[in-house]
């Protein structure tokens, strides 16, 4: 199938989740405390009861947080949230402060009113969220659009990263791809999410198959699961303001926030490790390449033959092995 069809066919369902009860010491109205150290696993529910939010000038942050010492923030793709990376997040928080919020207008982030949700804004947003839980560094893990996010961050805030670990995403040449633009001109016309989201909560067979985002995004046809589909794409189906959030994310896309990144890069002295899924139709397989090239401090590339887009939910294992090399941690 064309790369282009896959945007053509991308829509979901998340489920809308209540707060648990306790009070975030630090942020205002979020759940569980942080359980330094914990392996159990996060299903919808347990990530539903470990979800916080820090109140910001953007809104308040949804975000879940596990482990304890030095912080890694984790960037989610499009039109996922932060529980792409719940497998993650139960292998590295014996190893790090796991940090993985949900951008502006993505999940169950509350934004302000009149806030931008362009990748400039997502940016400002991280860094005011990092500054709210007092942290003052992070190694950063990303996929697909979180990536473009990724990479203007070490590039304004170097002193904010350690280490960069990336996935398929957006890099100078190819944001956005150019399967994207029938997502980025339905959602200006505002009919993104009830003609494509809409019908795949519906039928999570039919977002699960060739024809959905599961067949275009996943590599295992099992996924995304029935919760996960809920979980992903309730909040942007649920309520007139979330379709319009959702949608102002998708066409704020048009413009490449990329674009003359490349000398920033090159100086960049962050270690910097690509991990590409090679069955991904959506971005080029040049990017990997590129951006090994790109990168002061590239630590090379990986390529995992056959994985798609969003094989980080697939794959927590190799997300992990990645994550504790650079780090340097056992």
């Amino acid at each position: 199938m064309r790369r282009r069809e896959f945007m053509e066919l991308t829509a979901g369902a998340l489920m809308a989740g209540a707060l648990a009860g306790c009070t975030s010491r630090v942020a205002g109205g979020g759940t569980s405390p942080r359980g330094a150290g914990t392996v159990s696993p996060l299903d919808a529910a347990a990530f539903r009861a470990e979800r916080r939010f820090a109140r910001t000038d953007f809104g308040r942050i949804a975000y879940v947080e596990r482990g304890a010492g030095d912080a890694a923030l984790f960037l989610h793709g499009f039109p996922l949230n932060s529980f792409q990376w719940r497998g993650a997040l139960e292998r590295l928080s014996p190893h790090r402060r796991c940090v993985a919020p949900d951008f502006l207008s993505m999940g169950y982030t509350e934004v302000a009113d009149g806030q931008s949700v362009a990748p400039d804004a997502q940016v400002a947003m991280l860094v005011a969220l990092l500054d709210t839980l007092s942290i003052r560094t992070v190694d950063l893990v990303a996929n697909d659009s979180g990536g473009a996010v990724a990479q203007l961050l070490v590039t304004r805030h170097p002193e904010r990263v350690r280490t960069l670990l990336l996935t398929n995403c957006d890099e100078e040449h190819d944001s956005p791809p150019p399967a994207l633009m029938p997502v980025i001109e339905l959602a200006k016309a505002g009919k993104w999410v009830d003609e494509w989201l809409v019908p795949w909560r519906a039928d999570k067979a039919l977002a699960r198959s060739a024809q959905g985002i599961g067949g275009m995004c996943y590599a295992d046809p099992a996924h995304p699961t029935d919760e996960a589909i809920e979980y992903y794409f309730a909040p942007l189906v649920g309520s007139p303001r979330g379709k319009a959030l959702a949608h102002a994310y998708a066409a704020a896309l048009e413009r490449n926030p990329l674009e003359g990144i490349a000398p920033a890069l090159a100086r960049c002295k962050v270690p910097a490790r690509i991990v590409w899924g090679t069955g991904d139709t959506l971005f080029s397989p040049d990017s990997p390449g590129y951006l090994d090239r790109a990168f002061g401090n590239s630590r090379g590339v990986r390529r995992l033959e056959g994985s798609k887009l969003f094989w980080p939910e697939e794959r927590p294992d190799v997300i992990a092995e990645e994550a504790r090399r650079l780090w340097g941690v056992g």
